[in-house]
């Protein structure tokens, strides 16, 4: 008699896939506003740019479409051994759109992608639903995405995650960096930890070094767990700046902003930085957390090398006119941000200068 294989004998399992897609179907219609058209079972999602609805009403004049990817890197390994996934989508996220925030952009909509050794229903639903909590607080729509099980690619529990944003933004009104201009002021958004860069040396510092468990608590940690401290998520800044420029809707006095990712802020802010300009920054100008201390002198890591790698404390920057720094700072702190004076633009060649 023939024995006959199935997909789910070569590890694939199509009955899960189905329970996956009912489990997350609530969290992902969470996130839609009026202007997602819901296709159930689409093999896309359809999102309308202008609409004319008197309550909802939104029309563009020149728009510019914004689109970014990224990923959470080496941080879902600290997820995996933890066996906690209720929050690693605010940094795939967050990874997203607050790079195109930097331009202007309001976030329009995202979508994911899951890569797994073995389709767990459970595990999948609470990686979607932070994704989904996350594109809530960014007030984008979750229209999309995609999981595929690949046991022969993976290796037991492993899994990755992408994601893909979408943005818009009125094309008189793309911040790039241009109008910076010496005397301007930097303003630093304080991060919430180190967000989702500099993983592969901070995982090496607490769990190769010092040998520590991730659900080990650390006094210098504020008697925190490890793995809960490097599993804070990114922040996600869309909110507080697409309201901040609102408020400006003819001078546009925000000049610059970066996204403190990899790099931190030596290698960011010299990205919106003009030719002619330095970036001249007080790092005593703001509290970082904990973290940064336990991983500096644990290391023991330079001083250089942690402003190379890790965010340092500020997750967001913006440069600003110089006239209009205090009532900035006021509207942003009224927004529900932490925000410095970290520093001012001299004259200089495109530098950032960390004193």
């Amino acid at each position: 008699m023939t024995e006959y294989i199935t997909y789910a004998k070569s590890g694939v399992n199509i009955d899960a896939n189905d329970e996956m897609v009912e489990r997350i179907r609530s969290s992902v219609q969470s996130t839609f506003s009026p202007r997602v058209i819901d296709l159930h079972g689409g093999f896309a999602g359809l999102f309308r740019l202008d609409f004319d609805e008197k309550i909802f009403k939104k029309n563009y004049k020149n728009p510019v479409l914004v689109a970014c990817t990224d990923g959470v890197g080496t941080k879902v390994l600290i997820a995996r051994d933890m066996g906690k996934f209720d929050t690693i989508g605010f940094d795939l996220v967050a990874m997203s759109v607050n790079d195109m925030l930097v331009l202007g952009a309001e976030p329009l909509f995202f979508l994911d992608y899951l890569a797994l050794d073995k389709l767990d229903p459970v595990k999948v639903a609470q990686l979607v639903e932070s994704i989904a909590a996350a594109c809530r607080t960014a007030n984008c729509a979750l229209i999309g995405g995609e999981t595929a099980e690949m046991p022969d690619i993976y290796k037991k529990n492993d899994f990755d995650m992408a994601g893909f944003a979408v943005g818009i933004v009125e094309r008189n009104k793309v911040i790039n960096g241009s109008k910076i201009e010496v005397g301007d002021v930097v303003l630093g958004l304080a991060s919430s930890g180190l967000h989702s860069n500099g993983y592969a040396l901070a995982r090496y510092i607490c769990f190769k070094k010092l040998k520590l468990k991730p659900d080990e608590k650390v006094a210098e940690l504020d008697n925190e767990r490890v793995g809960d401290c490097l599993l804070a998520p990114t922040k996600i800044y869309v909110r507080s700046i697409v309201k901040l420029l609102s408020q400006y809707k003819v001078k546009q006095i925000v000049h610059g902003m970066a996204h403190i990712t990899g790099g931190g802020l030596a290698g960011n802010v010299p990205r919106v930085l003009p030719a002619g300009c330095d970036a001249v920054l007080d790092k005593s100008a703001w509290k970082r957390r904990p973290i940064f201390e336990f991983l500096q002198n644990n290391g023991p890591v330079e001083e250089e090398e942690m402003f190379r790698v890790f965010n340092m404390g500020i997750g967001y920057v913006l440069v600003v006119a110089k006239d209009f720094a205090d009532s900035v700072t006021k509207k942003l702190r009224s927004y529900g941000e932490t925000v410095y004076k970290i520093g001012v633009i001299r004259r200089g060649s495109g530098n950032v200068i960390i004193k």
